[in-house]
């Protein structure tokens, strides 16, 4: 090849009308390989959508998948009582970075659905005699997510090689941190509004071995019976591999602890794709031993891994891409290692593989030990070197972390008194937008109203600014198919509009079809809309809501019985719901047609 030959021509000259065998460096692991086309062609086939729209399409077929395949779990049974499961996990996340971890091409996550191999530097298709630059800034976000997890952070890690040979790692080796990693002995903890299962009582804390940094491998597609197309765009885009300690015993704390993991990492800026658009990718070790009993495999010895003796024989369960598919899959695992262990067999270490709807982990090949990679210290990469005045303004500029935004969401002395549901769906909303979009509202909402109208609020100003703000405009934007904008409903507007419902100016269903005039691109201001459209409150007489709550009484006898017989007093909100269906607009309140309707049905 000339000296003076583009990457882009070296990678188009490799093309060929069979199966493609590789020259060089790129032909150690890839017998019937060819690589993609740098040509729009190449490319999967685009629709005319815009980009955004087919992710989140993309998305949301695959929460759809995930729902009808049903969960195979068994808590409770005499095997389950008899074994005990242990599993561990591995999390490679993408990193939040601009340029790649060992050249200046761009990553994945500043050009998704740029033309293949658009994106790949001389290092990244291993290119004879190209060397491995490191970008220091690919360490910034990686240092974030480390401090988000409690770790010790190194002030010197290393480089090193994991020898395999596969298509997608062109350099026959990949570089990670196996050594000396850039940070150790994290935790992270899980609460029971993490979705522990009840076994694991209220909280519980996860051992982080270590995280390091590593390098993301090339994108394969198959086409059989012998070809793949290799993408070299993600080729040496950054990651961390989280690896915690074997000490989750249930399948449902396994996928709460991916969950955390991955709100975490969202919530310091170190990744912004999450596992349904493939910025996360998680694999998981499994093993079961007999409770109360010391475990020996096969060979008469103690199993140990990662530091914890007396566990069974593990396997590992690769790429699983959702947090169904987690619990999914280990639920599977579990049970076929029992089975095997029930019939005197003896569970093999082995790399097993799980697809969505399955029943069964399925075998992929045998698991290789560390001696199989031959790791060894990368002569090209020299230390990292990390400054304490680096981790000191790091620590000082980090975000607020989930955990402790909920305490003060959900707190009643000087919190925003919200439920924890609705507080855990806020932090996850838009990557932290409509969280600031809250924040403002409950701001621009209490220089509205007096003290008095303040502590008229029923659940405090918080929790109905957080209705409004996570179920309101919630509807209207799912509705609309559009995504959130603080600019289409001001947060001004919206605490002048829940500012109108706590002076008694309009009633609660005026005040949502007024949010609704907003949403769709009125200008005017709330209190014009209110004059101009005839939309203030004009209150009823009590004896006007009993006259109403009597007849409803009378034409639904079977309701009152369910209520004061069945003690099902939350139906009381039935007939308020009517009262407000059948009322005149803008004339019945909530508030009071309840208290009329506890009245009449007699209860408190």
């Amino acid at each position: 090849m000339p000296p003076n030959a583009t990457l882009r021509g070296f990678l188009a000259s490799t093309r060929t009308a069979g199966p493609y065998k590789c020259p060089g460096c790129l032909g150690r692991a890839a017998r019937h390989v060819r690589t993609l086309q740098t040509t729009a062609a190449a490319a999967p086939a685009n629709d005319g959508d815009p980009l955004r729209k087919r992710l989140k399409d993309g998305a949301k077929r695959r929460k759809l998948e995930a729902r009808s395949s049903p969960t195979t779990d068994r808590s409770t049974g005499p095997e389950l009582e008899k074994w005990q499961l242990t599993v561990g996990i591995e999390i490679h996340a993408e990193l939040n970075t601009a340029h790649k971890l060992f050249s200046r091409a761009a990553t994945t996550s500043t050009v998704v659905g740029d033309a293949p191999n658009a994106h790949a530097a001389l290092f990244d298709v291993a290119f004879p005699g190209a060397q491995p630059a490191f970008q220091k800034e690919t360490l910034i976000p990686a240092l974030r997510a480390a401090l988000a997890l409690n770790c010790a952070i190194a002030r010197r890690s290393t480089f090193d090689r994991k020898h395999y040979f596969y298509q997608d790692q062109p350099n026959g080796y990949q570089i990670t941190q196996y050594y000396e990693p850039f940070a150790v002995n994290g935790h992270v903890t899980l609460f029971a509004h993490d979705g522990l299962p009840p076994s694991d009582g209220e909280s519980i804390v996860i051992g982080i071995k270590q995280v390091q940094m590593e390098q993301d491998t090339a994108k394969t597609l198959q086409q059989p019976p012998s070809t793949a197309l290799l993408d070299f765009n993600r080729v040496s885009h950054p990651l961390i591999e989280i690896i915690t300690m074997p000490c989750i015993h249930h399948p449902a704390t396994a996928a709460a602890c991916v969950r955390k993991l991955q709100a975490l990492l969202r919530a310091v800026g170190a990744c912004t794709r999450g596992m349904e658009l493939g910025g996360l990718r998680c694999d998981v070790n499994v093993s079961v031993r007999k409770r109360h009993e010391p475990f020996t495999d096969a060979g008469g010895k103690g199993h140990e891994y990662a530091g914890v003796k007396g566990l069974g024989q593990r396997t590992e369960i690769k790429n699983l891409s959702s947090l169904r598919a987690v619990e999914d899959a280990i639920v599977a695992e579990r049970d076929r290692q029992i089975r095997i262990l029930e019939a005197g067999g003896v569970i093999e270490g082995e790399t097993r593989g799980w697809a969505l709807g399955s029943t069964e982990t399925r075998r992929l090949r045998g698991k290789e030990g560390e001696v199989d990679y031959r790791y060894m210290p990368d002569p090209d990469l020299a230390p990292v070197l990390v400054g304490e005045g680096l981790l000191d303004r790091m620590r000082e500029s980090m975000p607020r972390l989930p955990d402790e935004l909920l305490d003060v969401l959900t707190g009643e002395d000087g919190g925003y008194g919200m439920s924890i549901k609705d507080a855990k769906t806020l932090i996850g909303m838009d990557e932290g937008e409509r969280l600031e979009y809250y924040f403002e509202a409950v701001e621009r909402l209490g220089g509205l109203l007096t003290n008095e109208e303040r502590k008229m609020v029923r659940g405090g100003v918080g929790r109905v600014v957080g209705n409004w703000v996570v179920h309101e405009l919630t509807g209207l934007l799912t509705s609309a198919d559009v995504q959130f904008d603080p600019t289409r409903v001001s947060a001004g507007n919206l605490a002048s509009i829940i500012a109108s419902v706590v002076k008694r100016e309009v009633t609660g269903t005026t005040a949502k079809s007024l949010l609704a005039t907003v949403f769709a691109g009125d200008e005017r201001s709330v209190e014009q809309i209110i004059e101009e459209d005839n939309l203030r409150l004009r209150p009823m007489g009590d004896e006007e809501y009993v006259a109403m709550g009597k007849s409803l009484v009378e034409e639904n006898p079977e309701m009152v019985r369910a209520i004061k017989v069945k003690g099902q007093k939350g139906k009381i909100m039935w007939f308020v719901g009517q009262m407000l269906k059948i009322g005149e607009e803008g004339r019945v309140e909530a508030k009071r047609a309840e208290e009329t309707m506890r009245k009449l049905v007699d209860i408190e």
